[in-house]
C-alpha cells in the first residue's frame, strides 16, 4: 500500500502578504503532488480564500500563541483522526511551532515532523522556553543568510542546532514564465512598484523621487493594497508634490509576474530590512530590471549594475538618478532584464526551490 502524505500549515496572520503566498504555493505544490494538504487558520475570509479556491483542506483555530491550548488541542484531534503516514507540520512563527510540538504530544505522534520558516530578520528569543522549542523543531528554514544570522547572533550560544537542521533557501514562486517576456511595445516608459503598501516599503521615497523627475514623461505605477488612511497620506504627498498626475494607483492588484511585465523595471525602495523579496523574484521571472535599496538580503542574490541597481534607502535623489538612467537607456534595461532572468532560471526557480524543500520535508 502506498504511504499517505499529510501537510498542514499553520497561517496564523488576519491578512495576506508574502508569508501567506509562500505557504500557497508550496501547498498548491503538494496537493498537486497528492499529498493531503491542510492550512490551519483563525478563519479569516481573505486568508482562507486563496487555499479554498486552490482545493486545500481548512482548519479553523485561535492560533493564539504559547497559552493558546485550544488550538493545540485542535490540532492534536487532527493528528489522531490520521494516524498513519507520513505527516509534516510547517509553521511561520516559533510560537506556532511550539503549538505543533504540544499538539503532537498530546496526540502521541512522534513520527510527525515540524518544519518552521523564518522570513524576517529578528532576533530569537533567549529564552529557557523557547530554546527548548528551537531544540524541539526538526528543521528550521531561513529564507536568506541574513535572517539566520539576526537569529543566530541573538542566542549568544546558549543554543546550539545541529547543521542538519538549519536550511537558508531563499523563496521561490509556484507559477514563472518559461521564456523572457519583452518589453511593453508603445507608450510611456513605466517604473512598477507592487507590494504591501504600508510604511517601511520606502514608498514615500519613491514619490519624492518622482518629483526630482516629473519632466521626465516616465509614468510610476503603484499597485497593491494598504490602509486606506496610509493610501491617503501617499496621495497626499504626490499631489503636494505635483505628481498626482505621473502616477497610476491600481489599489486592488494581486502581485504577480504578468504584471511586472507590463513595465518595464521595477522598484523595491524598502527603509526596512528585507530578509527576501518575493517582488524581487517577480521582477526577474519576468526578465526585469529593479532597483532595490541594500540594506537587507537583497546583496544575496541580486548584482549590482548586472541585474539591478542598490541604493541606500530613504535617499530620494539615488533613487531618481537610477530610474532615469533606466528610462533612457533601453538596451541596459534589456541586458540587466536578461542577466536577472538568467540568474533566476539557474538559481531561483520553483524547481530549485521546490526540489530543496521536498529534500528537507522527507528526509
Amino acid at each position: 500500500m502506498k504511504e499517505r502524505k499529510s501537510l498542514i500549515h499553520i497561517i496564523p496572520s488576519n491578512k495576506w502578504g508574502g508569508a501567506q503566498t509562500y505557504a500557497l504555493d508550496i501547498c498548491r505544490h503538494y496537493h498537486a503532488a497528492g499529498w493531503e494538504v491542510t492550512a490551519l487558520t483563525r478563519n479569516a475570509v481573505g486568508v482562507d480564500a486563496p487555499f479554498a479556491e486552490a482545493g486545500i483542506g481548512l482548519l479553523h483555530a485561535p492560533l493564539g500563541g504559547i497559552f493558546d491550548l485550544a488550538s493545540a488541542m485542535t490540532l492534536a484531534r487532527r493528528l489522531k483522526a490520521s494516524p498513519t503516514g507520513y505527516t509534516v507540520i510547517h509553521a511561520h512563527r516559533y510560537r506556532d511551532a511550539f503549538t505543533a510540538l504540544l499538539a503532537k504530544k498530546i496526540a502521541k505522534r512522534p513520527d510527525v515532523k515540524i518544519v518552521t520558516t523564518r522570513h524576517t530578520v529578528r532576533r530569537g528569543r533567549d529564552t529557557f522556553l523557547f530554546r527548548k522549542i528551537y531544540s524541539g523543531v526538526d528543521a528550521h528554514i531561513f529564507v536568506s543568510k541574513m535572517a539566520f544570522q539576526g537569529f543566530r547572533n541573538s542566542l549568544k550560544g546558549k543554543i546550539n542546532l545541529p547543521e542538519n537542521k538549519i536550511h537558508i533557501l531563499h523563496n521561490g514562486i509556484y507559477a514563472a514564465p518559461e521564456e523572457i517576456m519583452p518589453e511593453p511595445g508603445h507608450g510611456p516608459v513605466i517604473a512598477l512598484y507592487q507590494g504591501a503598501l504600508v510604511k517601511g516599503k520606502g514608498l514615500e521615497t519613491l514619490i519624492d523621487a518622482m518629483a526630482l523627475i516629473k519632466g521626465s514623461k516616465m509614468r510610476l505605477r503603484i499597485s497593491g493594497m494598504g490602509d486606506p488612511d496610509y493610501l491617503d497620506m501617499l496621495r497626499r504627498r504626490a499631489m503636494q508634490r505635483e505628481v498626482m498626475d505621473n502616477i497610476d494607483w491600481n489599489l486592488k492588484a494581486t502581485p504577480s509576474v504578468e504584471a511586472c511585465s507590463e513595465a518595464h523595471f521595477g522598484v523595491i525602495p524598502s527603509s526596512v530590512r528585507e530578509a527576501f523579496s518575493l517582488e524581487s523574484l517577480r521582477f526577474m521571472a519576468a526578465a526585469r530590471p529593479q532597483i532595490s535599496t541594500d540594506n537587507g538580503a537583497q546583496c544575496e542574490y541580486l548584482e549590482e549594475g548586472v541585474t539591478a541597481f542598490l541604493i541606500k534607502p530613504d535617499n530620494a535623489q539615488a533613487l531618481a538618478e537610477a530610474m532615469l538612467r533606466l528610462a533612457k537607456n533601453p538596451a541596459l534595461r534589456i541586458d540587466m532584464g536578461n542577466a536577472a532572468y538568467k540568474k533566476f532560471s539557474a538559481h531561483l526557480s520553483w524547481k530549485h526551490f521546490i526540489n530543496s524543500l521536498n529534500k528537507i520535508y522527507t528526509t
